[in-house]
């Protein structure tokens, strides 16, 4: 029989994307209210892997990945997906919103995402949010599933999630 342990403390990180870059910002101030200090900001980078979001958003997307210093634990991610939910209806303007905001959190084996639509890969955590390992550590590096987005695959977004498991991984030294 295996021994129950407690999982480690994840790192939460957020991507957040939209046509109007000021948004990036005030987004910013909004999730620092609520989950703390930032302490790791991509830079603005164009979200031009998929055309899904042209409908709604707009074209020429911009995105931004950041984290944060404080760390959560794993079984909470529903509600930073609730929480950035309301924030993503708070800007919308003619049922149309006008940033997104996907939640997840990185541990040193995996990157994890949260979501509101249930599929064959996604495990339902609480109030109709599901959680699905979106990334692998492995090899030194992040690799991709079956199922993970493109722009996630891309090698831009795995320097940053290592760069953020790099942090992780200071943070947990200190403990």
């Amino acid at each position: 029989m295996g021994k129950i342990t407690k999982p480690q403390a994840a790192k939460l990180i957020m991507s957040i994307f939209t046509q109007d870059v000021t948004l990036l910002k005030k987004t910013e101030n909004i999730l620092s209210r609520h989950f703390g200090t930032i302490d790791f900001h991509s830079g603005v980078i164009d979200f031009s892997q998929t055309q899904y979001y042209e409908e709604e958003f707009g074209k020429n997307l911009k995105r931004e990945f950041i984290s944060f210093k404080k760390l959560i634990k794993s079984e909470n991610l529903w509600k930073a997906k609730i929480l950035t939910n309301k924030i993503e209806e708070r800007f919308a303007k003619n049922h149309k919103r006008r940033v997104n905001i996907d939640p997840g959190y990185l541990t040193q084996a995996n990157l994890i995402l949260a979501s509101t639509k249930m599929f064959f890969h996604r495990i339902h955590m609480n109030k109709g949010i599901y959680q699905e390992v979106t990334m692998i550590y492995q090899d030194k590096t992040f690799k991709p599933l079956a199922w993970t987005y493109p722009d996630y695959q891309s090698k831009e977004s795995i320097e940053i999630f290592t760069k953020i498991r790099n942090i992780l991984n200071s943070q947990l030294k200190q403990k």
